[in-house]
């Protein structure tokens, strides 16, 4: 079947501007929208495969429609300057592709689209149209499909409208969504609509009366009374509007459908572009590649399945190492070096246990998860010797949640699909199975295959990028650490969480009490609304800031008003006593295993930028410990019967590798002699002698020093500090005055990342700063801030997890008990016999202070309990 995709040039473009931060070339030209429009462009070509293409832009001259209302989108705000030079950049690369594109002087590009589409139609193609304006849905018909793109809960994906669709969803069918648009006006176009008639009213009189029209005949009858008046009043603007938003379908547009056949798109003038813009993601994908057309990208993969009496030879005839992926059913597919894949039931992976078993090199996607299933099947994974997932999360392509789909499509550059591979399905159970087990084991084919040829590419970008010994040495044996951790859970304390939990209750119902005795009346202090009522209305506080939806009741706003408000620091203080209640208390006794009566957190190894280690459900890294309430429920974490806890804590190791990075001459004599840098720093900043510092002193110098590592404003330190912001800038001054060094260094790494497009730590590691050459000033400042930050706090992620990776080696190898359960930032959290204390510590004190050989010592707090709180 033929078919045509039509694409609304500046609304995706639009669309994709922002959604990705601003980027530009080294030499200043923007690039974000391109990038994202493309990226649009590929994935919905991929996934319509059609042989015609063709991009619509709408002109700058005016329109027909100006014509008609002297006010059409002139409410309409001025095209970002970081935008308006990407059309011609995207009209540049659309010709290099060979993208037909197509504009008529006097026509929007919708009338342009809509005139194509009808064209197409008419010659007997399927028509798809790409378009985040939801105007085109009025030209939907059975063989026509509007794709909408959009974003929901972080996910991109597309509402696809066909006319049964549009009927289904909007309650009217394109002709009458017209109709709807007319009643209802457009405020995007300017379009001004019948005062008081909403969307779902102007539904609603359509759905009655079919046409404007026939509803202005009928305007007595329509509900609400106020609407049938306006309409009544307002007949000859209903009829502008709804010819204002009319698609034409007669624009001159050229109707020979062979200007719109689409040939390589991604041939050597398209990737030159690639290059010349930067786009080195899109130079990677594609630049190798000889594939003509969609059909092609993916390779043909020839796959047997297994017999039963040739699956334990399979494994030793392979040429290692071997690529595996375990299916959602509890199949296996596996693929060694030659490329050709093999398929292994669910009735028969019991074969494969030698082969987990064993030391074979082994690929795996996201194998955290693997340890967990093989291990509920008896198996151990060994000889892991690449993760697709990890690899791709060190290089800046995937992260926690990618398929195997995405690592094909960034780093070999074609979809995988179900029916992409020509099978030899010989074992019994597949030969006379229903289709759709043939289909898993012809996805599972090209799914092994594309890991098995992903890894030589991934790896040699690993080299090339320095990122090598970060890989190899520190994230990948890292997940079989963090799978141990995760299965070894901690124990939680029930009835200790319980009473604490009763405890908390009396504190909220006492708070609660004293807030409705100070606002003189009862009101729902979870409700910003009605707290924002009392505040501001009823009791008349200073500084209240409405919003769109009320008063802003933020921590922010009531910490201001809890100096002067007794009311203000109740209803904090009620909120910290509520959170606790709801979410460390109900929460952590929701999530007990019943099997093992303790909690087993999941460790999100790829998900930060910087590369941090987080967790989830529970979060683990988010238990409070800044209040003496909250450090309570520490008491609630418990170890093992006859176990003690043991914790180890880097102390100030972020100011430690600043001073390492920084080279500055009075942090590394402080580190080195044991010195207490925060004094030190007060001394140098208030010009006064180490001796004579005070508390408070000492309190803003470490404000300052660890502040600075974050690129702290003089506003946010003194909103931290609760001084002015002249006083913080004074601080602020007077410390890079004394520390000249770390003031260059900070001024170096943003330069760095300017001129590089990223930052990195002392192992290599990057994080990408788009961000940091924006002309948004916001914008800019944060990538600047993510400059300063991403050396020193990647660094001691690092180092972090070097640790983890020789503590856990070292506990296995010595053969004893004690077990990692806990990492959250700088600290890790053991559990072991008492026996094994001292072992333990020493075993510490040496993995952890010896991860890294800096200029300066990594300084380790170890402490024992019974409970998290005692230990810590």
């Amino acid at each position: 079947m033929k078919k045509i995709m039509l694409i609304d040039g500046l609304s995706i473009l639009n669309r994709a501007f922002y959604a990705l931060p601003i980027m530009s070339t080294k030499g200043g030209e923007y690039t974000n929208a391109v990038l994202g429009f493309l990226n649009i462009f590929v994935k919905l070509y991929d996934e319509e495969a059609p042989g015609h293409v063709a991009v619509a832009f709408d002109l700058p001259a005016p329109t027909f429609r100006h014509g008609q209302f002297e006010g059409y989108k002139a409410t309409r705000k001025p095209m970002p300057a970081e935008l308006r030079p990407q059309i011609g950049a995207i009209k540049a690369v659309l010709a290099a592709m060979g993208v037909a594109m197509a504009s008529v002087e006097g026509f929007e590009a919708d009338d342009v689209l809509g005139t194509l589409a009808r064209i197409g139609e008419n010659a007997g193609f399927d028509v798809v149209i790409i378009s985040g304006d939801r105007d085109l849905l009025q030209i939907a018909t059975d063989r026509i499909k509007i794709r909408v793109p959009k974003t929901v809960k972080g996910q991109n994906i597309t509402e696809d409208y066909f006319a049964a669709d549009v009927l289904a969803r909007l309650g009217v069918g394109p002709a009458e969504y017209i109709e709807v648009k007319g009643l209802m006006g457009d405020a995007s176009d300017n379009i001004p609509g019948v005062d008081g008639i909403g969307e779902k009213t102007a539904t609603k009189i359509i759905q009655n009366y079919g046409t404007i029209e026939n509803a202005i005949a009928h305007a007595a009858e329509i509900k609400p009374a106020r609407a049938a008046a306006n309409l009544a009043a307002q007949a000859d603007i209903a009829r502008l509007s709804r010819d204002l938003a009319a698609i034409r379908a007669d624009a001159p547009v050229d109707n020979d459908m062979e200007k719109y056949v689409i040939g390589d798109i991604f041939n050597d003038n398209a990737i030159a572009e690639f290059a010349r813009l930067e786009l080195n993601s899109l130079v990677r994908k594609y630049g190798g590649k000889t594939a003509k057309t969609k059909e092609s990208e993916a390779p043909a993969i020839s796959g047997i399945t297994l017999c039963a009496d040739g699956a334990r030879d399979y494994f030793t005839k392979l040429s290692p190492p071997i690529a595996y992926i375990l299916t959602n059913s509890g199949d296996g597919a596996f693929c060694g070096a030659d490329g050709r894949p093999v398929y292994l039931p669910k009735t028969h992976f019991s074969l494969a246990r030698d082969f987990f078993d064993s030391d074979i090199p082994k690929i795996g996607f996201g194998a955290k998860g693997d340890i967990h299933h093989l291990r509920g099947l008896g198996f151990e994974l060994r000889g892991l010797a690449f993760d697709g997932l990890i690899a791709g999360y060190v290089l800046g392509g995937l992260n926690d949640g990618a398929k195997i789909e995405d690592l094909a499509r960034q780093y070999l550059g074609y979809k995988i699909q179900r029916d992409a591979a020509p099978v030899q399905l010989t074992f019994e159970d597949i030969q006379n199975a229903p289709d759709e087990k043939q289909t898993r084991a012809e996805l599972a084919f090209a799914r092994v295959a594309a890991l098995a040829a992903a890894y030589p590419i991934m790896d040699a970008e690993l080299k090339a990028t320095g990122q090598e010994r970060l890989y190899y040495d520190i994230e990948l044996p890292l997940t079989a650490v963090l799978a141990d951790m995760e299965m070894a859970g901690i124990g939680l304390d029930a009835g200790f969480l319980k009473s604490y939990g009763e405890k908390l209750q009396t504190e909220i119902d006492r708070l609660l009490a004293d807030i409705h005795n100070l606002a003189g009346q009862e009101f729902n202090p979870n409700s910003p609304k009605q707290v924002g009522r009392v505040l501001f209305e009823d009791l008349k506080l200073p500084g209240g800031r409405k919003t769109k939806t009320g008063y802003s009741t933020t921590a922010e706003v009531l910490q201001k008003l809890a100096a002067n408000h007794e009311i203000a620091a109740k209803l904090l203080e009620y909120r910290s006593h509520a959170k606790l209640k709801s979410t460390y208390i109900d929460g952590l006794l929701s999530q007990i295993n019943p099997a093992t009566s303790r909690i087993h957190t999941t460790f999100n190894q790829a998900v930060t930028a910087t590369g941090r280690i987080s967790s989830a459900e529970p979060n683990m890294q988010n238990i409070p410990i800044r209040t003496p309430l909250g450090r309570e429920l520490r008491r609630a974490f418990i170890p093992a019967a006859g176990k003690i806890f043991v914790d180890a804590d880097y102390s100030q190791i972020e100011l430690r590798i600043l001073a390492e990075l920084s080279g500055d001459p009075t942090f590394l004599a402080a580190f080195r002699d044991g010195a207490d840098i925060h004094a030190i720093t007060a001394a140098q900043v208030f010009h006064v002698n180490l001796a004579d510092i005070t508390p408070e002193q000492r309190g803003f110098a470490k404000a300052v020093n660890f502040g600075i590592i974050y690129g702290i404003s003089a506003y946010s330190l003194a909103e931290d500090l609760g001084i002015s912001v002249k006083a913080a800038g004074e601080y602020i001054e007077g410390y890079f005055a004394k520390y000249t060094q770390i003031k260059q260094y900070l001024d170096e790494s943003i330069e760095a990342a300017r001129r590089d497009g990223f930052a990195t730590t002392i192992f290599g590691r990057r994080r990408r700063l788009n961000e940091i050459s924006s002309a948004n000033f916001n914008t800019r400042s944060f990538g600047e801030r993510a400059a300063m930050n991403m050396p020193v706090q990647g660094s001691a992620a690092d180092i972090i997890k070097i640790a983890m990776v020789k503590v856990h080696s070292r506990l296995l190898r010595e053969g004893l008990q004690a077990r990692l359960l806990l990492q959250v930032h700088d600290e890790l959290l053991l559990e072991a016999p008492p026996d094994e204390a001292d072992k333990i510590k020493q075993i510490l004190q040496e993995e952890m202070a010896g991860a890294v050989n800096l200029n300066v010592p990594l300084a380790i707090d170890i402490a024992i309990g019974k409970n998290w709180y005692e230990s810590k």
